[in-house]
């Protein structure tokens, strides 16, 4: 236990520590907020456009600038972040950029406050609901819907651990819920998967071209599928190429980026043997086969016309949906899409399970969904066995094995506890505004899982209650709890001892 002047010391440096690198952020979000304006070069008309892009990098730089004189702090002594300092960083990292990410949408005018702040978290939390018509909004604005999605599946944590902070970071990145720690250091892990994440992106984006998809449409479209987010550069998304390769490309982008990066990383060494032993792709293409079948068998000459129609698009919107991407190749408001409660009660479910672990996706995540699994097969097993029997349970994650304790299981029962108490709130505030209870769950599994499809109840004049639960519900999902129950309290219980200490 600290001295009572000892502890006022210590949390003195730990926010000097915290406004430093909230203040490094800000100034290299600055950057970011410009790269849509490169596209004024081939679309010369967007120029008065991209002026929103300006005064908001301005705003980024001046904050960051302003924080960084406030915290008065050496940047050796900051970039020492332990997980306390790490979870109030991530935390106002992702207020903040919502933010700043929604002033171009208010400076243009397109949307207001509460409309750009669900679009922009929508966006960061890699979602895919979205309250404007692409059809009518610049090629600048469609760029950074993409962007936002992009950056946000890699986390904030891999961007400012790799950018800013360094070796030293480590508190950071577990901060995020991060265990995909691929190399013995994080800057160099960090860097590792940015390298994977831009190829990934720059191969999607010519495969794209490749089978017809123009070449706009194609950059985006590979960033948000990489991304698992689903924003759509098209008003019917996938579906409206009608095209079974670009389907095909977006399935094989959907499944690569709900892959977590350390089960990559065995495939770029060619550690084939670790691949195999890692549990959650294989979980997850059982899922996706089961799935598939029973959608095609119960949706055939209900929602889709023939056979091949009903393969499809039961295949997509099956690797939609678990891998929280949202692309769709159907509209679940029309074609008797709300009445068929076995589709939808899949895809309600497939939402909530969510792809794997340390990927872009959300959910409960498929690595605790395996390990559950392997407990209760476990528990069977000792029960028809001798009492003597006494084995521990190994999984594997990436290129190494983990053994099932205590605190693997406890964090597995709070994750889901959390999950399923705001999942229930959420679907009962939507339902308390007057929307069938099949309805809210789909849509409010589709916003706290981070997937995107809609049944419609997301729209632009949805009511104000409506809009900011689905908004909470996107960021609860994304940052899975924890960080922001952990950095509230915390900060509560600073101003409390500060506070008593007068």
């Amino acid at each position: 236990m600290y001295p009572a002047g000892d502890y006022i010391t210590m949390l003195k440096r730990r926010y000097k520590v915290i406004l430093w690198n909230l203040g490094s952020m800000f100034l290299w979000f600055s950057l970011l907020t410009l790269f849509p304006v490169i596209f004024v070069v081939f679309y010369h008309e967007e120029l008065h456009n991209s002026l929103y892009f300006v005064y908001t990098a301005i705003i980024s730089a001046l904050l960051g600038y302003f924080l960084r004189i406030v915290a008065r702090i050496k940047k050796e002594d900051a970039s020492l972040v332990t997980i306390q300092e790490g979870a109030v960083i991530v935390l106002f990292s992702w207020i903040g950029v919502i933010i700043i990410s929604a002033l171009p949408f208010m400076f243009a005018r397109i949307l207001n406050f509460s409309q750009a702040v669900f679009e922009t978290t929508s966006g960061w939390t890699t979602t895919g609901l979205t309250v404007v018509d692409v059809t009518k909004i610049s090629k600048l604005f469609l760029v950074w819907r993409s962007v936002m999605q992009y950056i946000g599946g890699a986390g904030f944590a891999v961007i400012m651990v790799g950018s800013i902070i360094g070796p030293g970071g480590f508190g950071l990145y577990s901060a995020e819920g991060r265990t995909d720690n691929i190399l013995p250091n994080i800057k160099d892990s960090t860097k590792m998967i940015m390298v994977m994440y831009l190829t990934y992106a720059t191969a999607g984006t010519i495969a794209y071209i490749l089978v017809g998809m123009p070449p706009f449409d194609a950059f985006n479209h590979s960033l948000t599928a990489l991304a698992t987010g689903g924003f759509s550069t098209r008003y019917g998304s996938i579906g409206e190429y009608n095209s079974f390769p670009i389907e095909i490309v977006t399935i094989i982008l959907m499944f690569t980026g709900t892959t977590g990066f350390g089960i990559h990383y065995t495939l770029w060494k060619g550690n084939f043997k670790a691949f195999v032993k890692n549990g959650e792709p294989w979980l997850m293409l059982s899922t996706v086969a089961i799935s598939t079948a029973i959608v095609y068998s119960k949706g055939l000459h209900v929602v889709f016309t023939d056979h091949f129609k009903a393969f499809r698009d039961s295949l997509f919107q099956t690797v939609s949906a678990l891998t929280g991407t949202g692309f769709s190749t159907v509209d679940f408001t029309q074609n008797n899409w709300p009445a068929f409660s076995t589709g939808m009660f899949i895809l309600t479910v497939l939402m909530i399970l969510g792809g794997m672990m340390d990927s872009t996706s959300g959910g409960l995540k498929q690595f605790r969904l395996f390990v559950t699994l392997r407990l209760i097969v476990d528990a069977v097993i000792k029960f028809v066995s001798p009492k003597s029997r006494v084995k521990e349970i190994v999984v594997w994650k990436g290129d190494k094995s983990k053994v099932v304790d205590s605190s693997m299981i406890r964090e597995i029962i709070l994750v889901f506890s959390l999950y399923f108490t705001t999942y229930f709130t959420g679907v009962t505030i939507l339902t308390l505004y007057g929307y069938n209870l099949q309805d809210s769950m789909f849509e409010f599994a589709s916003a706290l899982s981070g997937v995107g499809l809609s049944c419609g109840i997301t729209q632009p004049d949805m009511p104000l209650g409506v809009m900011w639960t689905l908004t909470v519900g996107m960021f609860l999902g994304r940052l899975e709890f924890l960080v922001v129950i952990y950095s509230i309290s915390k900060l509560i219980k600073d101003a409390i001892f500060v506070t008593s200490r007068r």
